[in-house]
C-alpha cells in the first residue's frame, strides 16, 4: 500500500516510492528504491523535500501517513476550486495558432541560445534585444496560449535550457493575464521568464547534461544558478527588478524549504511566486537529460499535491485555470469508452474541454477522429482519466492536437 509521510517520520528500512516534489528539489536519480543507508536518509533531509510516498508493500510502515484515497480527494478539492473560478477566453483556432507557434518558438531558441552564449562568453545583456522575442510569444499566447505553450513543452535534452526558456516565458505571460495584470506587468514578467536560468551559462555542462545522479557537490553547483544569474542581471541593461528578482528567487517556496535564501511566503514577491510554478510545471513536462517528462494532465495533478508548501495557493489556482485541469496535448479517456487528445479549453468548466476523440477502447483500434466539446448541453460524454501515450502505443499524440508532425527545434 502506498502511504504519503511527513520527511521528519522517514526511517532506514522504509521503500521510498517517490518524492512529493520535482526532481531537481533533490539529487537522487532514482525515485523509488529501498532506503537501506543512513547516509541516504541524512542527504534526503537536507533537501527541501517535505513529504514522500512509501510502500509499505516493500518496506517498513509507519502510523499518521495519508492513503492514495485520502491524497486524491485532496487534490480533487484543490482542483475544484481552481475550476470555480473565470477563465481568459481565446481567439484563435489551436491548430492555426500552432502553426505560428512553430515558426516563434524556432525563432525564440535561436535568440535564447545566442543570448545565452554572450552570457558565457561575459558580455552584458541588454533587456531590449530580449523585448521582440517576448512581444511574440505574447501575441500568440493572447491569441491562444495552449498552442505556444504546448509546443515548446516537446524539447528534447539537447535544447532544453533554451526551450525551458521561451516555455517559462510563454507560461508567465499567460498566468499574468489570468491574474488580471497590466500591460507593461505582463511584458515584463515574459522577460523575467526568458532569463530566469541565465545563471546556468555558469554551470558546466557535464553537470547540466548528467543521466545519472549528482554528487552532493555538483547537486550544490547546480543550486547556485540563481544567484550566478541575478549577477549577470546586475551587471546587464535594462533589466527591472521585476526579472531581478524571478532570477534570484524562482526556487523560493512558501514554506521556507526553497533556494538560495530560504525566504517563505511574504518574503517572496508576486512574480517570484509565479515563476515559481510556470518554471515547475514546464521541467516536470519535458523531457530532460536523467528523466523523461510527465505528461501535462499528471503534472497538474503532482503540482496540486505539492502546492501546500511549495506554491502560494492563489497563483497555483490561476495557473490552473491559465493552462487547464487538462492541458492541451492531454490523452484523456472518456466515459464512452474512448480515448481522445484535449485540443482546447472552455469557458465553462476546466473539467469539460474540447477533446479530439481517435481511439476505441473496446475494439483497441483508431477511429474516425471527431472533436467534441464536453461544455455543450448536448454533449453526454464526459472525462474519466487521464491517461499515458506509452500505454496505448500511440505516438503521435503532438500531431492529433496540432497537425504539425514534428517540431524543427
Amino acid at each position: 500500500m502506498l502511504v504519503r509521510i511527513p520527511i521528519e517520520q522517514l526511517r532506514t528500512g522504509m521503500y521510498i516510492h517517490e518524492f512529493c516534489g520535482s526532481w531537481y528539489d533533490h539529487p537522487f536519480w532514482r525515485t523509488a528504491f529501498l532506503l537501506d543507508k543512513p547516509e541516504d536518509l541524512q542527504e534526503i533531509l537536507t533537501t527541501g523535500i517535505r513529504e514522500v510516498w512509501i510502500d509499505t508493500g516493500k518496506g517498513l510502515d509507519v502510523e499518521g501517513g495519508k492513503s492514495e484515497k485520502a491524497v486524491a480527494s485532496e487534490i480533487d478539492d484543490t482542483l475544484a476550486r481552481a475550476s470555480t473560478g473565470s477563465k481568459v477566453a481565446h481567439h484563435a483556432d489551436i491548430a492555426q495558432e500552432a502553426a505560428r507557434a512553430v515558426k516563434i518558438c524556432a525563432q525564440s531558441k535561436q535568440a535564447v541560445a545566442s543570448m545565452f552564449h554572450e552570457a558565457r562568453m561575459g558580455k552584458a545583456l541588454n533587456a531590449g534585444d530580449a523585448l521582440p522575442v517576448v512581444e511574440e510569444i505574447t501575441t500568440s499566447v493572447l491569441r491562444n496560449p495552449g498552442a505556444l505553450i504546448s509546443l515548446a513543452r516537446l524539447k528534447d535534452k539537447d535544447n532544453y535550457t533554451y526551450m525551458h526558456s521561451v516555455a517559462v516565458c510563454a507560461l508567465m505571460v499567460s498566468l499574468s493575464r489570468q491574474l488580471g495584470l497590466d500591460e507593461e506587468q505582463t511584458r515584463q514578467a515574459g522577460l523575467a521568464g526568458l532569463m530566469h536560468d541565465i545563471g546556468k551559462t555558469m554551470i558546466p555542462l557535464e553537470i547540466i547534461n548528467k543521466p545519472g545522479k549528482l554528487s552532493e557537490t555538483e547537486f550544490q553547483v547546480m543550486k547556485n544558478h540563481p544567484i550566478d544569474g541575478h549577477i549577470i542581471l546586475l551587471e546587464s541593461q535594462g533589466i527591472s527588478d521585476i526579472a531581478l528578482h524571478v532570477c534570484l528567487r524562482h526556487h523560493e517556496k512558501i514554506d521556507g524549504s526553497g533556494y538560495p535564501e530560504k525566504l517563505a511566503n511574504e518574503q517572496i514577491d508576486l512574480f517570484a511566486k509565479m515563476a515559481a510554478v510556470c518554471d515547475v510545471y514546464d521541467a516536470i513536462t519535458s523531457i530532460r537529460a536523467y528523466k523523461n517528462g510527465w505528461e501535462p494532465a499528471e503534472s497538474i495533478r503532482k503540482m496540486a499535491e505539492w502546492s501546500h508548501g511549495h506554491f502560494d495557493w492563489r497563483i497555483f489556482e490561476a495557473f490552473v485555470r491559465s493552462i487547464g485541469i487538462y492541458p492541451v496535448g492531454s490523452l484523456v479517456r472518456l466515459a464512452s469508452g474512448h480515448l481522445g487528445v484535449v485540443i482546447g479549453q472552455t469557458e465553462q468548466s476546466l473539467l469539460t474541454p474540447k477533446v479530439k476523440v481517435f481511439f476505441s477502447i473496446k475494439s483497441n483500434m483508431r477511429i474516425p477522429p471527431e472533436i467534441l466539446d464536453l461544455s455543450k448541453s448536448s454533449c453526454t460524454d464526459k472525462i474519466v482519466a487521464h491517461e499515458d501515450p506509452s500505454k496505448w502505443n500511440i505516438g503521435d499524440i503532438q500531431e492529433l492536437w496540432s497537425d504539425i508532425s514534428a517540431a524543427p527545434w
